[in-house]
C-alpha cells in the first residue's frame, strides 16, 4: 500500500522545551481502509520490537509481560472520540543503564477525520535508539545512519516525490517527541518509540525520570520501571509529581538486588473531575535510588566481551578547596537573576569549611575584588563576604575575559607563595548570563586567553543563567579546564538550581584518580584518568574485552587528604554470567550500550574543544561509526524511516543552535592514558603486600622455609628478599615469641574478659602505641568462654595518626581526616609515611617507612557458626627497630632477655616434656608442645614447636598480664 495524499512533517520550538515533531495529514480519507490491518504490530501487549530492517542491528530487548486484549473496551465519553486503547511506558534499568520504551495504540471512532497528536518527553541526555509507527498496515522502520548519508537517501527520495517529510529536534531541559497524525474515521494508528540513556550520580542518588503525557483518557495506561543492580540495592524511593490523587496506583517492590515500580491507574481515576472527557495525568514519576558499596575500588561488571567500572568510595575526608566565585553584575542581571544569585550565594557560602580559602571576584566592565587574596572561609569572613554580595547593585557591561583572567591571577600568586595548602583542590566559579560586550568580544580569544592562563591543578566550573545565555561558550570554557557547565533557567527556583550545581562540586574527595587496566585485556577503554572525584559522585569508565580474556588485572589510584591510596579491584567474580542475564526484566546489552554511550558522550565532549579541523573530523568519524553500529540518534547521526516497501521516507535529525550544549549528560572530562602507563606488577597480592618472605625458627631444626606454602613468598624468595622471624599472638589469645639470639619460641596464653584492652607495645621514645581489644564467643563450651582479639588499635604519636582495624573494615584517623579500607577489597594507602595494605579477606600489613612493620591477618568463620566468631592475629619480625625503651605484652622481647632452658625431662604426657626455664631470675617449669600459627595460612593452621609458660606467662612477662589493661584503643602504657 502506498501513501496517497500529503504528508508534512515539521519542528516546534517552544520557550521552555524543543520539540521532536512531525504532522501527518490527508484530506483524502480514501487512503486508509477502516478495516486495514495493523502491520508491524501484531500484539501491542507482547514483547517490544525495536523494529528494524537489518537484522544486524537488532538488539535483544527484554519481554513485556503478555496480557489479552479486550476486543471490548470500556468507551470514553469524549466529544472528539479519540479512544486511546493502550499507553504502555516499560523501563528496564540494568546497572545504571536504562533501555525505555513507549508503545501507544489510537483509534478514531469519529465518522470525519481528524487529529490525534502523541507527545513524549524524554531526557535530553537520553539518545533515540528507534522509532516506528503503523498507520492502518503502513509501517515505517527506523533505521540509524550517519546524518549525510541519511539527508542524501531522503533527498534523493524527495526529488522523486516519494518524500513523506523531515523531523528535527533541539531540546533543552528536556526533549518533545511530538506525533500529530490526521486519522481518518474508523482508523487506527500505533507508535513505538525505544531510547537509552545513562543514570548519572549526583549527591548519592541516581535519578530515573518517566514523563506520562497521554493527552487523552486511556483504557489501559501502565508503567513499569525494572531495575536491576548486582551491587546491590541500598535504599529506592518514588516521588509522585503526577498528583495526591494517584499516589494509591503506585506499587514498589524490591529485593536485594532488584526493584519494580508499577502506575497502573483506572479509567475514572484518570479524569481531571469526576466527569470530564480530559485526563488529568500530566507530570512525572521520578524514581530514586542508591547502591551498596563494600568496595573503595569500585564494582567491575563483565559481560559478553564488554566491561563497566563503577568508582564511588566512601568514607573519604573532604580535600580543602580554594574557590574563587566570579559573579557577573552586569545590568541584564538586575531584577530575579540577581536577586537569586544571591541567596544561593549566601547558602554557599555558608557550606564553606573553616579548612576552606575563597575569594569572591564582581564584575561587569569593571572589575572588582572582595579580597585580592584567599582568605580562611571563618565565620567571620563569611558574614563579610556575605555583606559584600548583598550590597552588589547590577549595572553596565559584561567583561567576562578580565574577569577570569582576574581570578586565575590570584590563584597563580597564591600558589607561587606558598600559601595554597599542598593537598588542596583549585577551583573558579563563574556565574553569568550573557555574552562579553566589554574587553575582549571575541569567544575564541577569551577560550585561549583563559586556557592558556590555567595551571593543570585548577579546575573551571561555568554556570549559564537565562534562556538567551551563549551556553555553548560557556560549556566550551569549561570542558577545556577540567571543569563542568550547567545551564539555569531564570524561573522561581533558579537560586536552588544554582546551590544543587554547586552542591555535586563542593565536596572533593580524591585527586589524580587513574584506572590501570593490563593493555593485553581489552581493545578499547573510554577515559581513565580523572583530574577529580567530588562526594556523591560516580566515575564509570567501561572498555571493550580482548578475544579469550579471563581476567582483568585492574589497579585504581588516586590522592586523598594526606594520603596515597591504590585499590586492587578483583574482576573473578563480578562476572555477570547467563544466570543472572536470562532473568526476565534485565536488558541484556547493558554493558556492550554502556561501552557506547559513554564514549560517544565523551567523544562529543573531545570535538566540541578540539583546537584543528583535522582532529574534529577524526572525531567525527569515530562518533558516526559508533552511533550507526550501536543504533544512537546522536548530533551526528539521523534516523531514516521508511515504509515496509521503501517507497515513502521520513527523516529525524536534530540541527544543533550555536546558543545550546553541545553534550548534555557528561560529567567531569577526563583523557585516556596508555596501557604501558599500567603499573608493572604482576599478581595483585605481591604488588599490594610485598615485603621479605616469613620464616619460623623451630628450635633444634633447621628453618622451614614456608615459600613453598604460598606464590607470594615463592617470587620475594627469588627476588633475593632475606627471611625474617616473626612474634605473634593469635586466638586464645595465645601469644608466640620468637627469641632470635636463643633460636627458641616461647609461648604462653592469657584470658582476659570480652571488651579488655590489652597494650602489646609502647615504645615512648619513638611515639608508638598498639593496643587489641578482646571479644568472646558467641557462647561457652564446657563452661569456657573461649576469647579473641577483635579490634587492633596503632597509634603514632608523632605523626598523629590512629589506625584501627576490626574484623569488618580498617579506619584511618589524621586530624580532621579520616578515611575507610574495607576487608572485602585489596588495595593500598600511604599516610604520613604510614604504608596500610590489604589483601583481600586475608591480611593488612602496616609499615613505618622502613623500620618496621606489623601483619594483621583476618580469621573468618561460618556466619551461622553457633559458637565461633571472626578474629585476628597480629605478628611483629624481630627485626622491627623499637627503642631500648620498648614494652608491652610482646614489646618488652624485642629487647630479649636471656634464656636457659635445661633438665628436659618426661612430662606427664609422653609427647610433651617438661623442662626448667631460667628468666629475669626466675626459674619456671615449662612445657614443650604445639602452638597453632596462622602465619603462611589463615585456614589451615601451622604448629609451632614451642616452650609453654603456664599461669598466663607469669614470671616470664614482666608483672601480671593484667598490668597490661590499658583504658583505650590508643593508649599509652606506662613505663614500669
Amino acid at each position: 500500500m502506498k501513501l496517497l495524499g500529503p504528508i508534512l512533517l515539521f519542528v516546534g520550538l517552544t520557550a521552555v522545551h524543543g520539540f521532536f515533531e512531525f504532522v501527518i495529514d490527508s484530506e483524502l480519507e480514501e487512503l486508509f481502509g477502516s478495516d486495514s490491518g495493523v502491520g508491524g504490530y501484531s500484539n501491542l501487549n507482547g514483547p517490544p520490537q525495536n523494529i528494524n530492517r537489518y537484522e544486524r542491528q537488532k538488539r535483544d530487548i527484554p519481554d513485556f509481560e503478555e496480557e489479552e486484549e479486550e476486543e471490548e473496551e470500556e468507551q470514553v465519553q469524549t466529544g472528539d472520540q479519540i479512544i486511546v486503547h493502550n499507553y504502555k511506558v516499560q523501563s528496564f534499568v540494568t546497572s545504571r543503564f536504562a533501555h525505555t520504551v513507549i508503545r501507544t495504540k489510537v483509534s478514531n471512532r469519529a465518522q470525519r477525520s481528524q487529529s490525534v497528536a502523541f507527545e513524549v518527553t524524554i531526557p535530553k541526555t537520553s539518545f533515540i535508539t528507534n522509532f516506528t509507527m503503523d498507520v492502518n498496515g503502513i509501517t515505517f522502520t527506523g533505521t540509524i545512519k550517519e546524518k549525510n548519508t541519511a539527508r542524501n537517501i531522503y533527498n534523493q527520495a524527495r526529488a522523486r516525490g516519494k518524500a513523506a517529510g523531515i523531523i528535527r529536534t533541539n531540546s533543552r531541559e528536556m526533549e518533545s517527541f511530538r506525533a500529530e497524525v490526521n486519522v481518518p474515521a474508523g482508523s487506527k494508528i500505533m507508535y513505538e518509540l525505544h531510547y537509552e540513556e545513562t543514570l548519572i550520580r549526583k549527591l548519592s542518588v541516581y535519578e530515573h525520570i518517566i514523563n506520562l503525557q497521554p493527552g487523552y483518557l486511556v483504557n489501559n495506561l501502565q508503567v513499569d520501571i525494572y531495575i536491576s543492580e548486582p551491587q546491590g540495592i541500598q535504599y529506592i524511593e518514588v516521588s509522585n509529581l503526577l498528583g495526591e490523587k494517584f499516589k494509591d496506583f503506585f506499587h514498589t517492590t524490591h529485593t536485594d538486588d532488584k526493584a519494580h515500580v508499577t502506575f497502573k491507574p483506572t479509567l475514572e481515576s484518570q479524569r481531571k473531575c469526576e466527569n470530564c472527557t480530559t485526563t488529568g495525568i500530566d507530570g512525572q514519576i521520578v524514581v530514586k535510588y542508591d547502591t551498596m558499596r563494600e568496595r573503595n575500588g569500585g564494582s567491575l561488571q563483565v559481560f559478553n566481551g564488554f566491561f563497566v567500572h563503577f568508582f564511588a568510595p566512601t568514607n573519604l575526608s573532604p580535600l580543602p578547596k580554594n574557590i574563587i566565585f566570579v559573579i557577573d553584575v552586569s545590568g541584564s542581571m538586575w531584577g530575579l537573576k540577581m536577586k537569586q544569585t544571591v541567596q544561593a550565594m549566601h547558602t554557599i557560602l555558608d557550606d564553606l569549611r573553616p579548612e576552606d580559602h575563597f575569594t569572591i571576584i564582581d564584575f561587569n566592565h569593571n572589575i572588582r575584588c572582595w579580597s585580592e587574596d584567599l582568605i580562611a572561609a571563618t565565620p567571620l569572613q563569611v558574614r563579610d563576604a556575605k555583606s559584600y554580595i548583598q550590597a552588589i547593585q547590577p549595572v553596565g557591561g559584561t567583561n567576562i575575559n578580565g574577569a577570569l583572567l582576574r581570578s586565575i591571577t590570584i590563584l597563580r600568586q597564591s600558589s607561587d607563595l606558598g600559601f595554597l595548602d599542598p593537598h588542596s583542590v583549585s577551583l573558579i566559579f563563574l556565574i553569568s548570563d550573557g555574552d562579553p560586550t566589554v574587553g575582549e568580544l571575541k569567544l575564541s580569544n577569551i577560550q585561549k586567553n583563559v586556557e592558556k592562563k590555567m595551571r593543570p591543578e585548577y579546575s573551571l566550573f561555568t554556570v549559564g543563567i537565562g534562556f538567551d545565555v551563549d551556553y555553548n561558550f560557556l560549556e566550551r570554557l569549561a570542558q577545556d579546564n577540567r571543569g563542568m557547565a550547567q545551564r539555569i533557567y531564570g524561573t522561581q527556583d533558579a537560586s536552588s538550581q544554582l546551590r544543587n550545581f554547586y552542591s555535586q562540586v563542593a565536596t572533593p574527595l580524591l585527586q589524580g584518580v587513574e584506572f590501570h587496566y593490563s593493555p593485553d585485556t581489552y581493545t578499547d577503554v573510554t577515559q581513565n584518568c580523572f583530574n577529580r572525584f567530588f562526594s556523591g559522585s560516580e566515575i564509570v569508565v567501561a572498555g571493550k574485552l580482548s578475544s579469550n580474556v579471563t581476567s582483568i588485572p585492574v589497579i585504581v589510584t588516586a590522592n586523598s587528604s594526606q594520603m596515597q591510596l591504590s585499590f586492587d579491584v578483583n574482576a573473578d567474580d563480578l562476572v555477570l554470567d547467563d544466570t543472572w542475564t536470562q532473568q526476565k526484566y534485565v536488558f541484556k546489552d547493558f554493558a556492550k550500550q554502556f561501552w557506547a554511550f559513554l564514549t560517544i558522550k565523551q567523544l562529543l565532549v573531545e570535538r566540541n574543544t578540539a583546537k584543528t579541523a583535522q582532529e574534529k573530523r577524526e572525531i567525527t568519524k569515530k562518533i558516526m561509526d559508533i552511533a550507526v553500529q550501536h543504533q544512537f540518534v546522536t548530533p551526528l547521526t539521523a534516523i531514516l524511516i521508511e515504509s515496509k516497501d521503501s517507497d515513502e521516507k521520513m527523516l529525524g535529525d536534530s540541527p544543533k543552535s550555536t546558543k545550546s550544549e553541545c553534550c548534555p549528560g557528561t560529567t567531569i572530562p577526563g583523557q585516556k592514558t596508555s596501557p604501558k602507563n599500567f603499573p608493572d606488577q604482576p599478581t595483585s597480592t605481591q604488588s599490594v603486600i610485598g615485603g621479605p618472605t616469613y620464616t619460623t625458627i623451630v628450635p633444634g631444626e633447621s628453618p622451614i622455609d614456608r615459600s613453598s606454602f604460598d606464590p607470594q613468598t615463592q617470587l620475594l624468595a627469588r627476588n633475593g628478599k632475606e627471611t625474617e622471624t616473626v612474634t605473634s599472638v593469635e586466638n586464645d589469645p595465645h601469644f608466640i615469641i620468637h627469641l632470635p639470639k636463643s633460636q627458641e619460641d616461647v609461648c604462653f596464653n592469657v584470658d582476659p574478659e570480652p571488651g579488655k584492652i590489652l597494650n602489646l607495645v609502647t615504645d615512648s621514645q619513638i611515639g608508638i602505641a598498639i593496643n587489641g581489644k578482646i571479644i568472646g564467643a558467641k557462647k561457652p563450651v564446657s563452661s569456657k568462654l573461649q576469647t579473641y582479639f577483635g579490634t587492633f588499635g596503632f597509634y603514632f604519636l608523632e605523626k598523629d595518626l590512629q589506625i584501627e582495624i576490626n574484623t569488618e573494615r580498617i579506619i584511618t584517623k589524621d586530624g580532621k581526616n579520616h578515611a575507610v579500607m574495607y576487608w572485602s577489597e585489596t588495595g593500598n594507602m600511604i599516610q604520613k609515611g604510614v604504608t596500610i595494605s590489604v589483601q583481600k579477606n586475608t591480611k593488612v600489613k602496616i609499615a613505618l617507612n622502613e623500620d618496621m612493620y606489623f601483619v594483621i591477618y583476618l580469621h573468618r568463620v561460618w556466619k551461622q557458626h553457633p559458637v565461633n566468631v571472626d578474629f585476628l592475629g597480629i605478628y611483629a619480625p624481630t627485626t622491627n627497630k623499637f627503642s631500648s625503651t620498648v614494652h608491652g605484652l610482646i614489646g618488652q622481647f624485642f629487647n630479649e632477655p636471656e634464656i636457659n632452658v635445661y633438665n628436659i625431662r618426661a612430662g606427664e604426657d609422653p609427647e610433651k616434656p617438661i623442662a626448667t626455664m631460667e628468666v629475669k631470675g626466675n626459674k619456671l617449669t615449662v612445657t614443650r608442645g604445639w602452638q597453632k600459627d596462622y602465619w603462611t595460612n589463615t585456614i589451615s593452621e601451622t604448629n609451632v614447636y614451642c616452650w609453654f609458660v603456664h599461669n598466663s606467662g607469669k614470671g616470664f612477662i614482666d608483672g601480671h598480664y593484667k598490668d597490661y589493661f590499658v583504658s583505650h584503643l590508643y593508649s599509652h602504657l606506662p613505663q614500669p
